[in-house]
């Protein structure tokens, strides 16, 4: 029987065989012949990938060469025939157009049709580059229908056939191009892009072809061929619609957005109107100056209509050459990374072998001197396998102790303990070190919670200064300390001008980027112990404690308005705002921090006043006022429950045939005591607080029961008759707007669709909040109305995305003599009426001024030359008749 030395020589005695290197080698080596075979199949298929990309493109290209040639042609024949026509008294006497105005257009016909030619001869010799068989063949043609067309050697008829035949045979040779271009192989995106050109260059040669058709129509005098003619231009306008109705299943996204653009242009709407057959009755002859505007129109359209299928031949060429780079890109990335994994994986395979015999010696050596008892430190070199073992051999040594560790800094309390962060083997070291962990984290987690929603709670996110309720807090413990220190408290209010132009002409993203340099001015200016606040939009105020004087305070003013005032580049552009600033003093203990925030702001609003740019300091002519201002508001509420405030009603008249078309409901105050308050004095306070949403809500309901009133007592004779009331900016933010004007129409009994709601562009457009109540209004069927449009800063191409369906312009434009303003006024009537929306003139007080309204087709008037604001009774007698104006 061998003994235990006898073993133990046996297994430490090298075994013979083969090496475990040549079957680590052998087991690499087969994948990889699979793996460079692979490679070399997919190299090659990204190759034929950029061939058929790189021949999409150049089909493509030679498609836009062909529809150049072809769309120049049809162009060149519209004039032509129109000179031959001109040139023909037989044809003007028999269409029955004046001889004189007819030649009176021959120099401008001939000069375009000279330039059509032009065009057309450049387009050719492009295509000669290209396909110089196909452009000899095309260019004798257009050559003959020339000399026929000078010469006047056929038919009038004829030679508009010559030309189609020449569109025809350029077009089959560009939907070749187009198929080759969709051949497979191509990318589904270029194939989608060319699929649209092609269907867009289809549309634009129906469309061509349609004013000569309806010309022909006109002009062909022989015997007969009336008839004939027209059903050729009706045939070609069902062609027409046939390809126009095709581009609604255009599949690109940048395609369909331009055709959407395109088919609502003016131009094209306006000849699609002209020349459709069922408008035009058999036997009816345009003027000269119609076919003229025609002719010229359908230049127009044609050049739209070039940039058109330009457009999605560029992107259809963009496409295919972004695909032919990216699989020129994807054939030399994949060569590239196949050559590298096939070397890497052949070291790998050297390496490995050779490796792993010698780790997995020195491991059995470890693991051998661990098994008698020596607990060494065992790790290990080579695979992922091999170390996994020897860390797992060498963490069982100090796993009970790195246990007792643990569990001893738990008992203490010690969370931060570094031992803690130390992952333990075993299932009952992954239990302790997932409770401990558990512990720290939560603890961890809910001490920074807590200071991130302090802090949150505390400060403007933008600036990260102390918002408004901080600064009240701050504001209301520096006045304690003042209280028992006997010091003064200064606060500045720091009001910006000229913000929201910022925000208007370079965006919101800009305007953030100023409000943080303008925070970090303003604290730069600062000293230790004073505090900076954002109250919110472009309002900051400054904490500053103690204070020695109010000079003091009037020079930091001066400081913080030099320093906003330095020029901001923000976001590349260069940009300077400017500030008001009001100083407010705590002057005894009875101040609060309400009331000092109060006076700064005062303040500052008289800064303003006197020219921007500027510090004032709160003293006692300001204090007068605020009580005032307490006073008024006070009085405003006494007022409505006493039934002090009464409605006034101006007329808003048709322009054309002064006929009563509506009301606005004015508020007026007769104050107990001291008569008739005027508007500007009274409304400004009331929508300073929530007094005016009480206003507004009396306001409409007086004014809807009067209307239905009205329209009860008319007997149906004031069924059309609107009434327009003004509502706040404060009270469209207010969550119950909806339900106060569905409660004010509900309660008079009124048709909602005969109640206007006037509100300033100003809300419309800042406040996200008004829009959104604004189209839940016009959700009930109410109308809505920009009032005094044109003083703020909506641009006219605001107009279509904005909800609303009245257009008021304001007084200043209708009433200005200034040059330009007649002009400007006529545009908004035009942008206004383009975008269906309807248009009150204000503040008319003359004929003159009505005549130009009239000139331009506005829709509806006021001001007083048809009549002051009225009490409702006199104002419910002009429904009898027309307005009896001023005139």
């Amino acid at each position: 029987m061998p003994t235990l030395d006898t073993l133990l020589h046996r297994t430490r005695a090298p075994h013979r065989g083969v090496p475990l290197w040549v079957y680590l080698t052998a087991l690499v080596g087969v994948p990889l012949v699979g793996v460079v075979a692979l490679s070399s199949i997919i190299v090659e298929t990204r190759r034929a990938e950029a061939r058929s990309a790189v021949r999409a493109a150049d089909a493509v290209q030679e498609t836009v060469l062909l529809d150049q040639a072809r769309r120049t042609a049809e162009n060149e024949v519209v004039w032509s025939l129109l000179l031959w026509a001109m040139d023909d008294p037989v044809i003007i006497e028999g269409i029955g157009l004046p001889s004189a105005q007819v030649q009176a257009q021959r120099p401008l016909i001939d000069g375009l049709r000279t330039s059509y030619r032009e065009a057309t001869d450049a387009a050719f010799a492009g295509l000669a580059a290209r396909r110089p068989e196909l452009a000899r063949s095309a260019r004798g043609a257009l050559e003959e229908a020339r000399a026929i067309a000078d010469a006047r050697a056929t038919r009038l008829n004829d030679l508009f056939l010559d030309y189609v035949e020449l569109s025809d045979q350029l077009w089959a040779a560009e939907r070749q191009s187009t198929a080759a271009a969709l051949a497979d192989g191509t990318p589904a995106p270029t194939r989608a892009a060319v699929a649209d050109a092609a269907l867009v260059a289809q549309y634009a040669q129906s469309a061509s072809r349609q004013l000569p058709l309806y010309l022909g129509s006109l002009i062909d005098q022989e015997a007969g061929s009336t008839i004939g003619t027209r059903l050729g231009w009706e045939t070609g306008w069902l062609t027409y619609t046939g390809a126009r109705a095709q581009l609604d299943e255009l599949a690109d996204p940048v395609n369909v957005a331009r055709w959407r653009e395109f088919s609502v242009l003016p131009v094209v709407l306006g000849l699609d109107a002209a020349l459709d057959p069922a408008a035009t009755a058999p036997g009816a002859v345009p003027t000269v100056l119609q076919v003229v505007s025609l002719v010229t129109q359908r230049t127009t359209r044609d050049v739209a209509t070039a940039e058109l299928v330009g457009g999605t031949f560029a992107h259809a060429q963009v496409l295919a050459a972004q695909d032919a780079d990216a699989a020129s890109d994807r054939s030399t990335t994949t060569l590239a990374l196949a050559g590298s994994l096939v070397a890497a994986a052949a070291l790998g395979a050297v390496l490995l072998a050779r490796s792993i015999g010698r780790s997995l010696g020195r491991l059995a050596a470890q693991a051998a001197q661990v098994s008698e008892g020596a607990l060494v430190e065992v790790g290990g070199r080579g695979p992922r396998e091999v170390r996994t073992v020897g860390a797992a051999l060498g963490t069982a040594v100090g796993s009970l102790r790195r246990i007792q560790d643990q569990a001893q800094a738990v008992a203490e309390g010690d969370l931060t303990n570094v031992l803690l962060e130390e992952p333990l083997p075993g299932p009952l070291g992954a239990v302790v070190h997932a409770s401990v962990q558990q512990i720290v984290s939560s603890v961890r987690q809910r001490e920074e919670l807590q200071s991130a929603l302090a802090h949150q709670a505390a400060h403007d996110p933008l600036t990260d200064l102390p918002n408004r309720a901080q600064a009240l807090a701050l504001t209301a413990a520096a006045l304690n300390r003042g209280r028992r220190s006997g010091d003064m408290v200064g606060l500045l209010f720091v009001d910006l001008d000229g913000f929201k132009a910022v925000n208007d002409g370079y965006g919101h993203a800009c305007g953030d980027e100023v409000l943080r340099e303008v925070a970090r001015r303003l604290r730069g200016q600062l000293r230790g112990g004073d505090v900076v606040c954002r109250l919110g939009g472009d309002e900051f105020v400054v904490l500053v404690e103690p204070v020695e004087l109010e000079a003091d305070l009037v020079e930091l003013a001066g400081r913080l308005i030099e320093a906003v005032s330095r020029p901001i580049t923000a976001q590349g552009h260069r940009i300077t705002v400017g500030a008001s600033i009001g100083v407010g003093v705590s002057r005894d203990a009875a101040v609060d921090a309400d009331a000092l925030l109060a006076e700064a702001d005062t303040a500052a609003y008289r800064a303003k006043a006197h020219g921007r740019g500027r510090a004032e300091v709160f003293d006692d002519a300001l204090r007068a006022q605020l009580l005032a201002q307490a006073a008024l508001e006070r009085a405003i509420a006494t007022g409505l429950g006493a039934g002090e405030f009464e409605v006034h009603y101006q007329p808003v008249v048709e322009v054309g045939s002064a006929s009563i078309a509506g009301y606005e409901a004015l508020v007026r105050w007769n104050r107990s005591g001291l008569g008739l308050v005027p508007p500007d004095e009274f409304i400004p306070v009331a929508e300073s607080t929530r007094l005016i949403c009480d206003l507004d809500r009396w306001v409409l309901g007086t004014a809807t029961r009067q209307l239905a009133a009205w329209r009860a007592a008319a007997g149906g004779a004031a069924d059309h008759v609107t009434v327009a009331v003004n509502l706040s900016g404060r009270h469209l933010t207010d969550r119950r707007v909806v339900d106060d004007v569905a409660a004010a129409l509900a309660a008079a009994g009124l048709p909602a669709d005969r109640l206007v709601l006037e509100v300033t562009e100003t809300v419309l457009v800042d406040d996200p909040v008004a829009a959104e109540h604004l189209t839940a209004l016009r959700g009930l069927g109410v109308s809505i109305a920009i009032d005094d449009f044109g003083t703020g800063y909506t641009s006219i191409g605001q107009l279509r995305s904005l909800p609303v369906d009245t257009l008021k312009i304001d007084r200043s434009f209708v009433a200005s003599t200034e040059p330009g303003h007649d002009q400007l006024v006529a545009l908004m009537i035009k942008a206004a009426h383009t975008f269906g929306l309807t248009v009150v003139a204000e503040g008319v007080e003359d004929v003159h001024q009505l005549g130009r309204l009239q000139e331009e087709r506005c829709d509806h008037a006021q001001g007083w030359w048809f009549g002051r604001p009225l009490p409702a009774d006199r104002a419910g007698e002009l429904l009898v008749g027309p307005v009896a104006t001023a005139g």
